[in-house]
């Protein structure tokens, strides 16, 4: 009574707790002392109960383990010795009770002594020890085995992968090539054989570390992290296990979705339903409609992913926003330019168009660029952001039936009739197959310039491709010059040097002259 009435008093008048020692025996941890009992601090504790129990264990006999009680504290025997005090103050709060951390320690102890005396066993340490021999040889042959049945699995592959590589064929072309195939599944077995040697060696060495007394903690410890391990991934599956049910519900019902709209979509599209949502802006309203649907449907899977909650989600999903918004300025401009071309018809593929510089025919039309082949054996990739930016010219819109509008313009001089150039022009026209006479080939005179009027030639053409278009002009061309020829006029734009010797004027007898002809000439339907 005298006893705990002074380890009351002391722990009343102790203000300042000392820094946790702990007590290991024979390698294995005891207890973990964090009060200043009696005046004497957990280092000075640790260092009183070492000395009983190493005392205790020198003796002959194999001392017992029991628990007295003090107060709210409880005194671990060692025989008919006290061992070590445990009271509140060594217990943390998420320890449990006092009674039941002295109970944990003294069942530590009671191993410890009986390690002790096995460890004083001759006939047991030889029993360990052959069982550490056999341990050892079978570790050894599984070795072998494993590194036999490796090497067997790498000279049989090759066989089968071009035997089973060699079937999986579209026509005459082969689908696999198992000689790029194999370096792969030769890393992936390596892999798999290193991963089986460390288990085993892992496994043999908790196995012979447990045998022997002084290294059984060692063997337990590497026992206990692999179980935890295991235990934690497996915890972790399970736990996924019903985020990604909902995940993957989430996106079956939009792929579902997604079709549904697609039919629907295609249903709205017939003539005479809705007005804008034709042939040529159904794929790009379908795609921006699915990818709607899809980004939708992963912010709502986002949460459900496995991982979906941790830092290094979270700095990736930060990471990628970065680089988006960084990056996509662009690309957000040249989309928004592809929908408006699209939307608003301005191209469609096939018809012939000028866009600045460039003339072709329209081969695709995608979501950044538009694509145009010339009749010069080149395929023009145009950003969309351009198209909208600059005129466009469209020669196909506004044809009567197929083909698209082809025009030349050429600059003569004022002393030549342009009746006489309006002929000539016409009768080239006439002469080059491909453009249509129905409608008429018509000339215009666009300008007055100082030196010379300019003629401008409008026709409609059959050929749709670019090619038969570059050669259409060709010949119109060559024809407008034998047409001039003909008649013995000059293709030749004069410029102004001083005044002519006499006035450059047509007189009124040369106005029809050949092939032009007077409108009383003229037939029926002739411009």
């Amino acid at each position: 009574m005298a006893l705990g009435v002074a380890q009351a008093a002391m722990e009343e008048t102790e203000p300042v707790a000392a820094a946790p020692a702990e007590l290991k025996i024979a390698n294995r941890s005891i207890f973990v002392f964090r009060g200043t009992i009696l005046g004497e601090s957990p280092e000075a504790r640790v260092s009183r109960a070492r000395a009983v129990i190493g005392e205790m264990l020198d003796g002959t006999e194999e001392p017992k383990v029991g628990l007295d009680t003090i107060q709210d504290s409880y005194l671990v025997l060692l025989g008919d010795r006290r061992a070590f005090i445990v009271s509140p103050k060594d217990v943390d709060a998420t320890a449990g009770d006092v009674r039941e951390a002295a109970e944990d320690a003294a069942q530590r102890l009671r191993q410890v002594v009986a390690e002790s005396a096995e460890a004083r066993s001759l006939r047991f340490l030889l029993t360990a020890g052959g069982y550490s021999v056999l341990a050892t040889l079978l570790y050894l042959g599984l070795l072998r085995l494993l590194t036999r049945g490796h090497q067997k699995a790498l000279a049989w592959l090759p066989k089968r992968m071009r035997k089973h590589t060699s079937a999986l064929k579209i026509g005459q072309t082969q689908l696999v090539d198992s000689s790029n195939l194999f370096p792969l599944v030769r890393r992936l077995l390596a892999l798999v054989y290193w991963a089986v040697v460390l288990l085993l060696t892992y496994e043999w060495l908790s196995f012979v570390l447990q045998r022997f007394p002084y290294t059984r903690p060692w063997g337990e410890s590497l026992n206990q992290y692999l179980i935890e391990l295991v235990r934690y991934l497996l915890d972790a599956v399970v736990s996924a296990i019903p985020g990604l049910i909902i995940a993957l519900l989430i996106f079956f019902i939009a792929r579902g979705f997604s079709a549904f709209v697609k039919r629907l979509l295609g249903r709205l599209s017939r003539p005479g339903t809705i007005k804008w949502l034709n042939d040529e802006t159904l794929q790009p309203t379908t795609r921006l409609t699915s990818l709607a649907i899809w980004l939708f449907a992963l912010a709502m899977a986002y949460p459900y992913l496995p991982g979906a909650g941790t830092e290094a989600f979270k700095g990736l999903s930060v990471l990628i926003g970065l680089m988006i918004s960084l990056g996509a300025s662009s690309v957000v401009g040249q989309a928004a330019a592809g929908l408006i071309v699209t939307y608003t018809r301005t191209l469609r593929p096939g018809e012939y168009v000028r866009i600045g510089d460039n003339e072709g025919t329209v081969t695709e039309l995608g979501m950044f660029t538009t694509s145009i082949r010339t009749g010069l054996g080149e395929v023009l990739t145009i950003p969309n952001s351009m198209i909208t930016g600059s005129v466009t010219r469209n020669y196909s819109r506004v044809v009567q039936g197929v083909g698209y509008v082809v025009d030349t313009t050429v600059t003569i001089g004022y002393d030549t009739p342009w009746r006489q150039v309006e002929a000539m022009l016409l009768e080239a026209a006439r002469r080059t197959p491909g453009i249509l006479q129905l409608p008429r080939p018509q000339v215009f005179q666009t300008a007055l310039s100082d030196f010379y009027p300019e003629y401008r030639l409008v026709a409609q053409a059959v050929p749709s491709e670019p090619r038969p278009r570059a050669e259409l002009l060709t010949m119109l061309h060559a024809n407008i010059q034998d047409v001039f020829n003909e008649y013995g006029v000059q293709i030749m734009s004069p410029h102004y040097l001083g005044d002519p010797s006499h006035e450059k004027l047509v007189p009124r007898e040369n106005w029809y002259a050949a092939p032009a002809r007077a409108p009383e000439q003229k037939q029926d339907g002739e411009f």
